[in-house]
């Protein structure tokens, strides 16, 4: 390479090019770079949770001192036992064309024979018991029966298993039919 032919422009104008994009770059990203405090928003919102998380407090307090009022008043009128809904197996019957047994889980949509039983093995017996399991508790259920069980949906179990409970058998044979397969 001959330095002696080269012009000094060929130098000069790639190194000021790279110097003014340099400084622009900085510049740029300096002024970019803004610091916001948030933090007078913070404590606001921090106080008002706070305000919120107590009225709850105090709401979830005065609705159990209600319940427990009710609860005592109802077994009280009950003579001090627990009320059962009785099961009406004729009825039962006559809205689903077969005779069905008390507390058997496979009235539910979407539990069989094998499901029924991983349920009774878990406990969770009758209809009553299950209308008042979680759907994270059933679906802990299923987990415990391996992968060929996770597939199931147990989202509408404890809802159908309420309307077994309570007896509305018209209530659940519509919501079976309009879903198919259990789920919501």
């Amino acid at each position: 390479m001959n330095f002696e032919t080269m012009n000094i422009w060929c130098w000069l104008i790639p190194l000021l090019v790279g110097a003014i994009c340099g400084i622009l770059g900085y510049l740029i990203g300096k002024s970019g770079n803004k610091t916001i405090d948030n933090s007078a928003e913070i404590k606001v919102l921090e106080d008002k949770n706070a305000k919120l998380k107590a009225e709850l407090e105090a709401c979830n307090k005065k609705a159990t001192a209600s319940v427990n009022l009710g609860a005592s008043a109802a077994s009280f009128a009950a003579g001090a036992a627990v009320a059962s809904i009785p099961f009406d197996a004729d009825g039962a019957k006559a809205v689903f064309g077969k005779a069905i047994k008390q507390d058997d889980l496979k009235v539910v949509e979407g539990i069989g024979p094998k499901i029924e039983g991983m349920f009774k093995d878990a406990g969770i017996k009758t209809w009553k018991a299950l209308s008042e399991a979680s759907v994270a508790d059933c679906q802990k259920v299923l987990d415990g029966g391996g992968k060929r069980y996770q597939v199931h949906d147990p989202a509408s179990w404890p809802m159908q298993a309420k309307m077994c409970y309570e007896g509305k058998w018209k209530e659940l044979l519509k919501w079976q039919e309009e879903h198919k397969h259990g789920k919501l």
